[in-house]
């Protein structure tokens, strides 16, 4: 079973590395869902021991996204194998709601020898049955998904579906809400093999300013946490 950890520092990266995540999701601005890393983060995560894939979005929001928006996404594309990394995370959509198949057949012929992620655009189609479909089809190797619920422990039943018709096709990776108390009910609802946390604790010490801290105030990777995680992963 794989342990993928989302971080938004290189600081958050390494703790997750240390409390035994298998993956690391690099991402900016996670209190927004996970933005696009700067070129310097996905450089200076390029030397971790295990593989890093960069999220590619490059607004929050939902995933319609502008002319300009998709020459910033290949650019960026540009800039996670520049910098060494192993795979993206990718994800759009039509003015339907359906998948944007060009634009991810753009995004995928410009990620090609690295891996790549559908993210939770997954969950905000009309039919996320159609589009696990069409994520095979277009060459990913996993979807990310809470089972179109707020959290993944409320999708399972829809993951588990989805595991059923992926067949060994793709991999479908839960993620959104599991924690070291519930992981062990997720796997054993889905029969997934691989999983993705935040394993996030609120940041201790820091003096806040409300222009600058996200609501709730800044969170940041615990190795603890990861380490209870892989835990409870390995005691199920």
């Amino acid at each position: 079973m794989l342990l993928e950890i989302c971080v938004d520092t290189i600081k958050g990266a390494r703790a997750a590395c240390r409390g035994g995540a298998g993956r690391i999701e690099l991402c900016s601005a996670l209190s927004e869902g996970g933005l696009t890393p700067s070129a310097g983060l996905m450089r200076a995560a390029c030397d971790l021991p295990v593989p890093c894939y960069a999220m590619i979005r490059p607004r929050s929001g939902l995933f319609h996204f502008s002319t300009e928006d998709q020459a910033i996404m290949l650019a960026d594309i540009d800039a996670a194998r520049a910098a060494g990394l192993a795979g993206v995370v990718l994800g759009a959509q039509d003015p339907d709601g359906s998948l944007d198949l060009d634009l991810l057949g753009r995004l995928v012929d410009r990620s090609q020898g690295m891996g790549r992620t559908l993210h939770r655009v997954i969950d905000v189609v009309p039919d996320p049955y159609v589009a696990l479909d069409q994520a095979i089809a277009l060459g990913f190797e996993r979807v990310l998904t809470s089972g179109t619920k707020p959290t993944a422990p409320e999708g399972v039943a829809c993951i588990a579906e989805m595991v059923r018709r992926a067949d060994g096709r793709i991999s479908v990776m839960p993620g959104c809400g599991i924690t070291p108390e519930n992981v062990a009910s997720v796997i054993g609802s889905t029969g997934i093999q691989e999983v993705h946390a935040a394993c996030s604790v609120p940041a201790q010490g820091d003096p806040a300013f409300s222009d600058f801290d996200p609501v709730g105030g800044r969170r940041e990777t615990s190795e603890h946490e990861v380490r209870a995680m892989v835990a409870a992963i390995s005691a199920r």
